[in-house]
């Protein structure tokens, strides 16, 4: 209890120093984490991710186990489970373009407050220069009335708390940056992902053909 109101007076003091930019950074900031946790926990209860039932249903639909491929493909706990589940039932490829329709639905679906943590770090360090600018008039003005008793200390004082704002800015984008690359990432292979299960069960048993490999030094040269 006493580490809490501890943490509560050093964030009303930061407050107090900093102004309504930093309360404001701050508010950011509660909003990005609980945009991260809300999105954690959809990824989680999604199955983002977890393809091993998705590619044995792919498998077994290669194997010709068309009943088996369902079986599994219905009971793989992913979000894009329905989806496969659909593919493996369609007659022919004219449903293509349908399946990738409701894959994009289902994912965009999951991206929902992407936008919001994109913006939320790109206006934070802005609006830590914008406190930082603020600060800095306000102590220039204040060694302009002083005339040629000017104090360094209070002058220094008033930079350093101007800076802060900035310093607040960007110890919000900067992660907010990073969580909201990872969280891009992932949904990068849960598209790659739909799109593979989609082609993989419109074609069965087709398989890509690799290119030959060389030897790392030598030139392949054609007989």
């Amino acid at each position: 209890m006493i580490h809490l109101m501890e943490a509560r007076d050093a964030l009303v003091g930061l407050i107090r120093l900093g102004g309504p930019v930093v309360a404001l950074i701050l508010a950011l900031s509660v909003l990005a984490g609980a945009v991260v946790l809300c999105k954690l926990w959809q990824f989680r209860a999604a199955g983002v991710g977890r393809h091993t039932g998705l590619k044995a249903a792919i498998t077994a639909q290669d194997a010709g186990q068309h009943t088996r491929a369902r079986a599994l493909a219905e009971a793989a706990p992913s979000h894009l489970s329905p989806l496969l589940a659909e593919a493996l039932q369609a007659q022919s490829a004219a449903t293509r373009d349908r399946l990738y329709t409701l894959a994009e639905d289902r994912l965009a679906r999951l991206e929902t407050g992407f936008r919001l943590l994109d913006t939320i770090a790109q206006v934070a360090p802005l609006l830590g220069l914008f406190g930082t600018v603020l600060g800095m008039i306000d102590a220039f003005r204040a060694m302009q009335g002083a005339g040629q008793a000017v104090d360094p200390s209070v002058l220094a004082g008033g930079i350093w708390v101007a800076l802060m704002t900035t310093a607040a800015g960007l110890a919000v984008a900067m992660p907010v940056s990073a969580l909201l690359a990872w969280l891009e990432q992932r949904m990068a292979a849960e598209r790659r992902m739909a799109t593979t299960l989609i082609e993989a069960a419109l074609c069965p048993g087709l398989r890509a053909l690799a290119e030959p490999s060389v030897q790392p030094g030598f030139a392949h040269v054609p007989a």
